[in-house]
């Protein structure tokens, strides 16, 4: 399976104790794209098990689940593998009285968790938009060295990147040298 052999399984940086900043790979999960009208939102929100966020730039946890609302009309949806099929044949009924898209972006994408409390002032060395200023509970799609993620904020101390795995090594190296330079105190 291609999501097995991708470049971060079982990696994870934090050589100090406790580290100001660390980085470590996110188990594998489904992971979609969704679109659909916002007038529509409902519908989607029922099939999901869990209300989707309406407004750009937020997102929603509940049961191992995320939905990210990235555009207009676009959501980013992470749920736990063992739960793909029945989001798929869930959203597959939906088809029948509402016009939406859902596709499986799990081959292409893969997760980073970038902790401690130094996570905000790490991301900011290498992202152009104001990290300190996104609040909990928020996500949005940017760019970190010209790589397009989806950056998430859990809590104060605790982001989730989401990158294409063909970017994934490169944005992961870039993240390691950023936390050795905040475990050195540069």
């Amino acid at each position: 399976m291609f999501q097995e052999r991708h470049p971060l399984i079982g990696r994870k940086l934090a050589s100090a104790n406790p580290a100001p900043v660390s980085i470590h790979s996110i188990d594998n999960s489904a992971r979609f794209s969704l679109r659909i009208a916002p007038a529509d939102l409902a519908a989607a929100s029922g099939v999901w098990g869990a209300p989707l966020p309406p407004t750009i730039g937020e997102f929603t946890a509940s049961a191992g689940r995320i939905a990210a609302c990235i555009g207009p009309d676009e959501w980013y949806l992470i749920a736990p593998l063992g739960d793909q099929d029945a989001i798929e044949a869930s959203f597959a009924d939906l088809y029948k009285t509402t016009v939406h898209s859902l596709v499986d972006v799990g081959h292409r994408e893969v997760g980073i968790a970038v902790e401690g409390p130094e996570a905000a002032n790490a991301l900011q060395s290498c992202i152009a938009a104001d990290i300190n200023s996104m609040p909990v509970g928020s996500a949005r799609r940017t760019i970190i060295d010209r790589v397009q993620i989806i950056l998430i904020r859990e809590a104060d101390d605790r982001f989730r990147i989401e990158v294409w795995h063909s970017f994934a090594d490169h944005v992961w190296h870039l993240l390691a040298g950023i936390c050795r330079e905040f475990e050195l105190g540069l």
